[in-house]
Parts: C-alpha cells; structure tokens; sequence
C-alpha cells in the first residue's frame, strides 16, 4: 500500500512539472540601426564645419525637431521631421505645414497674409544650418573669403543640381572661423519667385550658438545690411527658444491638414 502511495504522488509530481509552463525570457529591445554618413562626399575643411557642430551622424540620428521663435504676443512653434521634411508651424492665429505631398494653410482668423509655400519650411533652413547642407543634391566649390571687420572667414559656395527642392537656382554661401571651425556667415540668393539666378546675396551672421542634445544650433540669427556687395551693420534678429531634438518621429497624421484646413495652390 505505501509503495502504491508513494509511486502515485511521484507520478503526480512529474506530471505537474511536466505541465509547468516555461517561464520566458524578457525580449531584448530592437534598436533600430542608424545608417552611417558617408562624409567623403564632403569637402574635407567643410567636415570640420558639420563636426564643430557636433557631427552629421549625430545630426542624422534624429527624427523630429522643435523650435519656438518668439513673436509680439506668442510663441510660433516650428516642428519638422528630419527624415521626410514634413513640417508645420503653429501660432494662435493660423497654422500651417507640409504633409509631404501638399501644403495646407488653417487660418484661424481670417488675416493671414503670408505665402505658405514659401514661407513654411523657410527658417528651418536658416535654423538647421550647416547641417542642411548636407542634403542629397548639392554641388560645393571652394569660395573667395568673407572678410568682416578685419577677420578673414574661408566659405564654399553651395548649388543644386536641376530639380532639386523648391528653387534649385538658389546658391548659398557658407563661411566658417578659420580656427573653430564654427560656422559664422550664411550667403544666399533669393530665386523662388522669379526662378531666374540672382547675383545679389543677403547675409545672415551666426555668432549665438547653443547645445541642443549632441549637436549646436542658433541662438540668435542676425540680417546685415548689404552695400554694393559689401556686408555692412547689423539690421534685424530673429531668436530661437525651447529647442528640441528627439530620435522619434511624429505620427504621420500630425502633419496632415485639419479638418478646417486647405490645400494651398
């Protein structure tokens, strides 16, 4: 009878090991791999301007991005995905972006008088400098120096091939500190209304910088006059607060028109 016993509760032991579920281990977290920047394709001095800034690779592991630039009243807020370049700004009374196929324009009050194909990806240009000229597309030679107060800056001088964003016959001017390496001075023509090339340049001088995540971005980006060619004082700022960067993209909808939106033509 006691081996009977004793046999029975061995069995029923076994069968409920047997029966115990396996307990899983956690899965490990995927990440997702981020392409390397083939900086060869860059001029080498023009390398050293993208790592004084903390580098294309850093630039390019980011998805969104996140600037206010202080209006009379309110803060308009910029968001952009980095990879497609949909965009949308917000302020009280309009909003407007780029879904990545059109451009939608919600005004909220019935005065907005701007040109939002124009307008709505324009300061992230200014502002995402010199990392946006790193884009596919674009053709770098060698420019004549700025010189500035006594300071000599070397630069290149950036172009596009035919096709390439909204107004490929812009030409920019990128010029850099010699010993830093920190960008300084931003040339550029203006060609998106007549489509013609143009020979007069503006300059925009880059001396406010700050760290955003791993790279730098403007503080403070300031317009110069400009006589006969020759960049003269100083004559208007436009400022950047609350800066973010974040390797997560929005949700695509988050670009998408809202329901009181339209399609700009």
């Amino acid at each position: 009878m006691m081996n009977k016993l004793y046999l029975l509760v061995l069995t029923m032991a076994i069968f409920s090991c047997k029966q115990a579920p396996k307990k899983e281990m956690p899965a490990e977290p995927v990440e997702e791999a981020v392409e390397m920047v083939n900086v060869d394709r860059y001029p080498s001095e023009l390398n050293k301007v993208f790592e004084a800034h903390g580098g294309l690779n850093a630039w390019k592991s980011y998805k969104t991005l996140n600037f206010e630039m202080p209006k009379e009243g309110f803060n308009e807020i910029q968001t952009i995905d980095l990879h497609k370049r949909n965009d949308k700004i917000s302020t009280p009374d309009y909003d407007l972006g780029y879904d990545g196929k059109d451009v939608w324009l919600l005004d909220k009050t019935g005065s907005y008088e701007g040109k939002p194909k124009f307008y709505h990806n324009l300061m992230f240009y200014f502002y995402a400098m010199p990392f946006v000229l790193s884009d596919d597309g674009i053709k770098y030679e060698e420019a004549e120096a700025l010189v500035y107060d006594g300071v000599s800056y070397p630069g290149y001088k950036i172009s596009y091939n035919d096709g390439v964003g909204a107004s490929s016959t812009d030409e920019y001017f990128i010029h850099y500190d010699a010993n830093t390496h920190q960008m300084k001075w931003l040339g550029y023509t203006m060609t998106y209304f007549s489509g013609e090339p143009s020979n007069k340049v503006s300059w925009i001088n880059y001396a406010d910088w700050t760290k955003v995540e791993d790279v730098l971005l403007p503080k403070a980006i300031t317009w110069h006059n400009v006589e006969e060619g020759e960049v003269k004082e100083p004559a208007k700022t436009v400022n950047f607060e609350n800066a973010s960067l974040s390797t997560e993209a929005k949700p695509t909808g988050f670009y998408s028109a809202p329901e009181n939106g339209v399609i700009v033509e």
